[in-house]
């Protein structure tokens, strides 16, 4: 054979052999993999059994415990029922009991009943036979006194109305007595403490203002050409300008003392700058406002600052600052406003109560006078809103509104309040008053009591400040004087507008006179 032939038979017997090999290697491969798989899968059911049997018995276990659950439910709710039926029990054999005892109550009510019934008719026919008794003897008395029945209830009732009058006018002084005796001795030691302690300047009310000139010819630049000046000044400040035969002298006319004052200082500037036209004048007037500005500033805060009343609203404290411009019967009113305070806070201290709060609520008591040029209202109606706009003590409110009685008084600084504003008022020469003004208040005073019945004459004295009031004797008793002197100065309070207080003396005297 040839060496090729004989090549490729060996490679040929060659792949043979290993074809063999290869497929039994892979036959044996396959055999083991079978017996792998069914070894597994026989655990597999195994374990399958097994886990069935686990469950099986926990689920089995899982029934007994709901059974034994659902029975020791079904147990209580039994046990339950059977007490509920046993209070119900009890309680149908009380109220059987109770509806036995309202039976019993209802006969012996009914019973009673029937004897006030029996006594009603008895006590009717007596009152008929009272009747009867009493007209019959009214009829006898009226034939014996010449009276008629009427005439004689008028009577009667007179006399009662006339002793009661008497026994009420008794037990009034009885009580004013012993009010005084405890009262006064402490009220006047606070008071007169108080006003002694207390003094403020006294500065003249008016609406104008006078501007001293260094001569005649400075009019005649004021006015202007055409008068051009005095219109551009009027026009800047709202004052109106009086320019007369007053020598060397201007007057500057507005209600609003704040622009009177911004007014006054402007013509000042002008008249010693010389230079007077309407351009100046714009920006003197706008210099001048910024300085009163300053000076109500200024004013506000020293007040405050001196009561020691806490902080308050900046805006607050530039109102209270135009007070220092406004005036009352005479009497400057911040200089007012901070006396009042300091009455409030020595009254407060002496009767125990806050003494900060105290001068806070007198401190702005007038504050609406500072806006009421300016705003519809009065001044204690505008001072209560802006207290609330910045949202002040509900205490200083009512001490705002109440001080002249335009709403009650609700607490004791309040009344503290009234009290200080009175004082500060009345005290020698806090404040001046014209004569037709002074003259018509005493006129006013005397009407009011001389409309009273039994006055014979009443006199004002001590420039108004007291009324003397002289009584008919024959006509009232002087237990009734007393009631008299109360209803005449509860008169003036209601009818009569004053300054501080006035005091009501009613003068009963008695005298006989024989001869021989």
């Amino acid at each position: 054979m040839s060496p090729i032939l004989m090549t490729i038979i060996v490679g040929v017997a060659a792949f043979a052999a290993a074809w063999f090999l290869a497929q039994a290697s892979i036959q044996a491969r396959l055999r083991k993999a079978k017996g792998t798989v069914e070894d597994i899968l026989e655990q597999a059911r195994k374990e399958a059994e097994r886990r069935k049997n686990q469950l099986a018995v926990q689920a089995k276990e899982e029934w007994y415990r709901y059974r034994d659950t659902q029975e020791n439910q079904l147990k209580q709710r039994q046990r339950k029922i059977e007490e509920a039926e046993a209070r119900f029990e009890e309680r149908e054999k009380k109220f059987g009991r109770r509806e036995e005892g309202l039976r019993q109550r209802e006969s012996v009510v009914t019973q009673k009943e029937n004897e006030v019934g029996a006594q009603r008719e008895s006590l009717r026919a007596k009152d008929e036979e009272l009747t009867r008794l009493v007209k019959q003897q009214n009829i006898e008395l009226s034939k014996i006194t010449q009276l008629s029945i009427e005439d004689a209830r008028q009577l009667l009732f007179d006399n009662l109305r006339q002793e009661f009058n008497k026994d009420a006018a008794n037990i009034y002084k009885t009580i004013v007595d012993e009010a005084k005796v405890n009262a006064t001795r402490e009220a006047k030691r606070i008071l007169t403490m108080t006003i002694e302690s207390i003094a403020s300047e006294h500065a003249s009310e008016t609406s104008v203002s006078v501007v001293p000139l260094p001569s005649e010819e400075v009019k005649g630049r004021i006015i202007g050409r055409e008068g051009r000046n005095i219109k551009a000044f009027e026009q800047a400040t709202g004052v109106k300008v009086i320019v007369d035969d007053t020598p060397e002298a201007v007057v500057l006319s507005a209600f609003d003392p704040v622009r009177r004052e911004v007014a006054r200082l402007a013509l000042e500037k002008l008249i010693n700058n010389g230079k007077i036209h309407p351009q100046r004048v714009d920006e003197v007037v706008a210099q001048a406002e910024q300085e009163v500005e300053k000076s109500i500033w200024r004013a506000g805060n020293e007040a405050v600052a001196n009561m020691g009343v806490g902080k308050i609203h900046p805006d607050m404290i530039r109102t209270l600052g135009r007070l220092y411009f406004r005036t009352s019967y005479g009497q400057n009113v911040l200089s007012h406003s901070q006396e009042v305070a300091h009455i409030c806070g020595m009254m407060a201290a002496e009767l125990k109560l806050d003494v900060r709060l105290a001068k806070r609520a007198g401190l702005l008591h007038d504050i609406g006078k500072a806006i009421s040029q300016n705003q519809e209202g009065t001044h204690t109606q505008l001072g209560m809103e802006l207290a609330r706009k910045y949202n002040e003590d509900p205490v200083v409110i009512n001490a705002i509104g109440s001080h002249h009685e335009d709403i009650a008084a609700d607490n004791l600084i309040s009344l503290l309040v009234s009290a200080a504003d009175a004082i500060s008022g009345s005290r020698p020469g806090a404040r001046r008053d014209t004569l037709d003004g002074y003259v018509k208040r005493i006129d006013k005073l005397e009407k009011v009591a001389d409309g009273f019945e039994a006055v014979a004459k009443a006199y004002a004295i001590s420039a108004g400040r007291e009324i003397r009031v002289m009584v008919q004797p024959e006509r009232i008793s002087d237990a009734q004087a007393d009631l008299l002197a109360s209803d005449i100065a509860k008169k003036i309070q209601q009818e009569l507008e004053y300054p501080g207080q006035i005091k009501v003396t009613v003068i009963r005297e008695s005298k006989a006179t024989a001869y021989a």
